[in-house]
């Protein structure tokens, strides 16, 4: 028989395979949709006895989970926030939750939190028991291709200035992504955006558009802080984010406004297929 934590026995004061009910997972939840199942037990891991508790405790972490700060985090919260609805209750293994906290954990902290004791992960069962494991070989190989955005301090945006100043930035770069930021309005207290990235070049050899826009969007959805700046109102605002990739990891050098009324962004992104660095 699958052993339940002890702190689950004392939040409910009851013995939960009988005291627990199968549910649908609530519109609310979109973290925990097409993960392979739509029904939830609850009471859930967490000691969550009511379905307006459990989606108020689990909104607070979409967030983390848009930044793609580990492929794991939804199965890893999922499983908590809303297990699946079997005759037992199966746990997450304690290596993904190390897994999981490794990665996610210096995101968190970017956003001023620790990772939470409730989430510890000595309370989960070794890999020897039954649990969710984590597919750690396939996910050290990606981890290992592409570079990680992290968090920084972010850069004074630039309102004035030459082309020919952002061409020396250039020469000087990995990358350049012109972005479209806006507000999105929810039904909850907690800020979300819309980013839509275009590359305008790339020098890093190894790097496909594609991989450098994904990876600038969980840069501003790390440094959540740097977003809020550039986003003053619910207008779409653009922006050209230029850095470098440094030791495997993506640092953001330059942030630049964008306007219409000024070209100079443009004059700079067409002169740079034909520029020459000193």
């Amino acid at each position: 028989v699958f052993a339940v934590n002890g702190f689950l026995r004392i939040a409910t004061g009851l013995d939960i395979g009988l005291s627990t009910k199968c549910v649908v997972i609530p519109k609310e939840m979109g973290m925990c949709h097409k993960i392979g199942y739509s029904e939830m037990r609850l009471p859930n891991l967490m000691g969550h006895t009511s379905m307006a508790e459990v989606i108020l405790k689990s909104t607070t972490w979409q967030h983390l989970v848009h930044t793609d700060c580990h492929p794991h985090l939804r199965t890893f919260l999922c499983s908590l926030f809303a297990p699946i609805c079997l005759d037992t209750f199966i746990h997450p293994c304690r290596s993904m939750c190390v897994a999981v906290r490794d990665s996610c954990a210096p995101v968190l902290l970017c956003h001023g939190q620790p990772w939470p004791a409730s989430l510890g992960c000595d309370r989960f069962p070794g890999d020897e028991d039954m649990c969710l494991a984590p597919l750690t070989k396939d996910y050290k190989y990606l981890h290992q291709a592409l570079p990680k955005p992290t968090c920084q301090t972010c850069p004074a945006v630039e309102e004035f200035f030459t082309h020919k100043r952002v061409l020396e930035v250039f020469c000087d770069s990995n990358f350049a992504v012109k972005v479209k930021l806006s507000k999105k309005r929810t039904a909850f207290e907690d800020q979300e955006y819309n980013i839509e990235c275009q590359v305008e070049f790339i020098t890093q050899g190894s790097l496909l558009p594609y991989e450098t826009q994904s990876m600038i969007q969980q840069w501003l959805l790390i440094n959540e802080k740097c977003i809020e700046r550039m986003t003053p109102t619910y207008r779409p605002m653009v922006y050209l984010l230029v850095g470098n990739i440094e030791e495997g990891i993506i640092v953001v050098k330059q942030v630049y406004r964008w306007q219409r009324k000024d070209s100079q962004l443009t004059l700079a992104t067409q002169k740079w297929r034909y520029h020459k660095c000193l």
